[in-house]
């Protein structure tokens, strides 16, 4: 049924390679884990432990990691049915080095493209896009044709149906630079209505790094709910007639990584479940807490359970 997913989300997916000792790097990394990755899929992913019924539209290679991801997809909640099969492209494998608590650097093996980039508007029926809940898309998907294309199709579906995300998630290493990044998401703005990002990300779209400024600035390029996360300082939510800032959850970091899509995953659960503002920040802050605190992303999302427990730990101290 076309009006199955109450999430539907597009860009990466493909295999994670974490290193099993942390603090040296990879050149000294003797063993390895491997898991799902990819932020788009980890956000479908966290979606789908929250209980939301999840599909994610990308692609993986003919080869075995893309079948170990179309596997663990399905395993962990998500549909598959969107995820086509490229015969050209492999399946992208991303290492990483694991420096707590907030040095993570990412190293992509994708060039010169991933089959999550090859992506076409005729590859998903229309009232999919179109009666899904929340439709959540990112920055990368925008940097490379037909990906790109792609996108504008199916926002031009979607007409800005209410929580139509844009996951400001931008990555250097995808772009020829801020400038071709800039022109692409501000051609993009205006036909989302909640834009998610961190300080930097905020400056590459719109020029500012104030919090405050930042989420003005997307405000008045179209968007209905801007949320700029603060680091330390916690995340900023701010629509034309509400503004609320949640402090940080406090934890044990283990892996900084993946804890933008936990946030992204319960910021989708929030919406969908009618939450109030504040809720649904304190909720997504918890979610990625969480994955922090653990060694990988996926698999480590977090169920609502979990979220409540901890949020009742950082209310009494005890985080």
């Amino acid at each position: 049924m076309a009006d199955q997913f109450e999430v539907v989300s597009t860009g990466r997916i493909g295999v994670d390679i974490y290193p099993l000792q942390t603090g040296v790097g990879l050149e000294d990394v003797e063993t390895f884990g491997k898991f799902l990755g990819g932020s788009a899929t980890n956000v479908a992913v966290a979606a789908a432990r929250l209980g939301r019924r999840t599909a994610l539209w990308s692609g993986v290679g003919d080869d075995p990691f893309g079948r170990f991801a179309r596997r663990e997809l399905t395993r962990l909640g998500v549909s598959d049915e969107l995820v086509a099969t490229s015969e050209e492209y492999p399946t992208p494998v991303t290492f990483c080095e694991i420096f707590p608590p907030d040095d993570f650097p990412l190293y992509f093996y994708r060039n010169p493209t991933a089959p999550d980039l090859q992506i076409t508007p005729a590859q998903v029926d229309a009232n999919i896009l179109r009666t899904a809940g929340v439709f959540w898309a990112t920055v990368t998907g925008l940097s490379q044709e037909p990906s790109r294309i792609a996108h504008f199709a199916a926002w031009e579906i979607r007409q800005r149906r209410r929580f139509t995300v844009l996951d400001l998630d931008y990555r250097p290493m995808f772009w020829s630079g801020e400038g071709a990044a800039r022109e692409q998401i501000r051609r993009a703005l205006p036909r989302v209505t909640v834009a998610v990002g961190n300080r930097e990300e905020c400056r590459v779209a719109v020029g500012e790094t104030d919090p405050d400024a930042a989420a003005d600035a997307l405000l008045e390029s179209g968007v209905e709910l801007a949320i700029v996360k603060m680091g330390p300082e916690g995340v900023l939510g701010k629509t034309r007639d509400e503004s609320v800032v949640v402090p940080p959850v406090p934890v044990q970091v283990c892996n900084g990584l993946g804890a933008g899509d936990a946030f992204g995953g319960s910021l989708c659960d929030g919406l969908l479940a009618g939450l109030d503002l504040a809720t649904i920040l304190q909720r997504a802050n918890a979610a990625g807490a969480i994955v922090a605190s653990r060694l990988e992303c996926s698999t480590a999302m977090p169920t609502p359970a979990e979220i409540d427990a901890l949020l009742a730990q950082s209310l009494t101290g005890k985080a």
